[in-house]
């Protein structure tokens, strides 16, 4: 058979215009399988997380803070109800990361699959959407169990509490979107993860209001909460779980910042991912 005989064999087996309409969908299905092979794994520390940190922090620690607040509490709740927003928050945005930075280096660096991804029907674009729509299933995973947990401790006090988890898969996979487009772009991961963990989700964990009101800190440190997805979904999270006093026009802001960056990152991952695989 010659080679003419053996490419048409292979397009009659694959369906190229399929593969072009739906690339993006093969690409997430292929990271699902993968990630499937960890379910357990991942599901064990979606369901542990939450309560070792609202064991410890949020009932333990909190023991202490509300006795010391007294009956205003922290915001005018206890304070378990005031931190689970922010830790749900913070749970959204970590697994997103997670499900967006080794994947991309995975196929970009170590394995390289996405090369070989490219060299089919399948476009850059297509391979960023494909890894941003996987690390949105785990992202929704996560924040449905998490929820699930803050309920069980009684931490949700809201009929619209539910509202808290589209807002903070909002920012899991926004703030996951601009790390998936930073990691497209590495030839050198080492530097990158020690810069990322010390000088920037160290910050944003410590400094978004996180374990207290941003109104508490230095004016001179607040900035940080400011270009923080973690504040605006934290505050957003604390309005619908609580009730937390906030304007229209403040939850418009939040609104809006967390849905740009989301926007900006997803679209600036697409043309990363491509303008690499054509070289």
């Amino acid at each position: 058979m010659s080679i003419v005989d053996k490419r048409r064999g292979s397009l009659e087996i694959i369906d190229s215009k399929k593969i072009i309409s739906r690339g993006s969908l093969y690409v997430a299905q292929a990271r699902l399988t993968a990630m499937f092979k960890w379910v357990w794994m991942i599901l064990a520390i979606a369901v542990a997380n939450p309560v070792l940190y609202l064991l410890s922090i949020g009932v333990g620690v909190g023991a202490f803070i509300d006795k010391s607040a007294g009956p205003a509490g922290i915001d005018g709740v206890k304070y378990l109800t005031f931190l689970a927003p922010a830790l749900l928050a913070t749970a959204a945005i970590q697994g997103a990361i997670d499900e967006s930075v080794f994947p991309t280096l995975e196929g970009f660096n170590w394995w390289k699959n996405f090369f070989g991804m490219n060299a089919t029907a399948i476009s850059g674009n297509q391979i960023a959407t494909g890894v941003f729509l996987a690390s949105l299933v785990r992202v929704v995973g996560t924040v449905v169990i998490y929820w699930f947990v803050m309920l069980a401790f009684g931490a949700l006090e809201s009929s619209k509490a539910w509202l808290a988890i589209p807002t903070a898969v909002m920012a899991g996979v926004a703030f996951g979107s601009i790390t998936q487009a930073i990691a497209g772009r590495l030839k050198d991961e080492n530097v990158f993860f020690v810069i990322f963990n010390r000088f920037v989700m160290m910050p944003l964990f410590l400094f978004s209001g996180t374990f207290y009101p941003l109104s508490s800190m230095p004016g001179y440190l607040q900035w940080i909460g400011w270009i923080s997805p973690l504040w605006h979904s934290t505050e957003l999270g604390r309005y619908l779980t609580y009730g937390h006093a906030m304007t229209q026009s403040m939850a418009i802001t939040h609104t809006v910042f967390l849905f740009s960056l989301l926007v900006i990152g997803f679209f600036s991952s697409r043309r990363v991912f491509t303008k690499r695989l054509a070289k």
